[in-house]
């Protein structure tokens, strides 16, 4: 008898409810099915669709806002390599301009100092040429005094007042002729 208890414990636990003939598998398949058929009702399907839609709209916006951006880049990216370009060969022709200014200013400045120093040796050659007439004219004069005074006395010792007088006149004359 204890068999005959357990064979139908056993055949209870095997057993699944059924409603409305249907067990609970079924009526998973039956909910599920209406589940679907109701979002189908809600038009969920198309509310996801134009949600979808207007998501990859907004991608492909973004995707074409990013597309623009870029080609702007890039443009300003070109324009100013052309300007620093165009300053770099500015800065360039401005150092070749400076140091061509420089040498100009370098030879103009040796050509300055040669002619300062052309001038100078001039000016010291003048001087030295100055400096030479007028010792060669006072020795002269100096050697005109001594020879007059020697002549003078030579003449007071040895001549007569008579012809002194008369060789100091000629002497005179020729002395202011050779001077002038």
């Amino acid at each position: 008898m204890t068999e005959a208890i357990h064979d139908v414990a056993g055949d209870a636990h095997d057993a699944h409810p059924t409603f409305l003939g249907l067990d609970t598998t079924g009526w998973v398949a039956v909910s599920t099915l209406i589940f679907v058929g109701i979002l189908l009702y809600m038009k969920v399907p198309a509310a996801i669709g134009k949600a979808l839609d207007s998501y990859t709209t907004g991608i492909k916006a973004q995707l074409d806002q990013a597309a623009k951006l870029r080609a702007e880049a890039e443009s300003l990216k070109a324009e100013y390599q052309a300007k620093l370009a165009e300053a770099e060969r500015t800065v360039s022709e401005i150092f070749a301009a400076a140091k061509s200014e420089a040498e100009n200013m370098l030879a103009a400045a040796r050509q300055d100092v040669e002619a300062l120093t052309e001038r100078r040796r001039q000016a010291a050659e003048n001087k030295i040429a100055v400096a030479e007439r007028t010792a060669i004219e006072e020795i002269r004069d100096a050697a005109i005094r001594a020879g007059s005074a020697a002549a003078r006395q030579l003449i007071a010792e040895k001549l007569s007042d008579e012809k002194r007088r008369q060789i100091v006149d000629t002497s005179i004359g020729e002395l202011d002729r050779r001077l002038h």
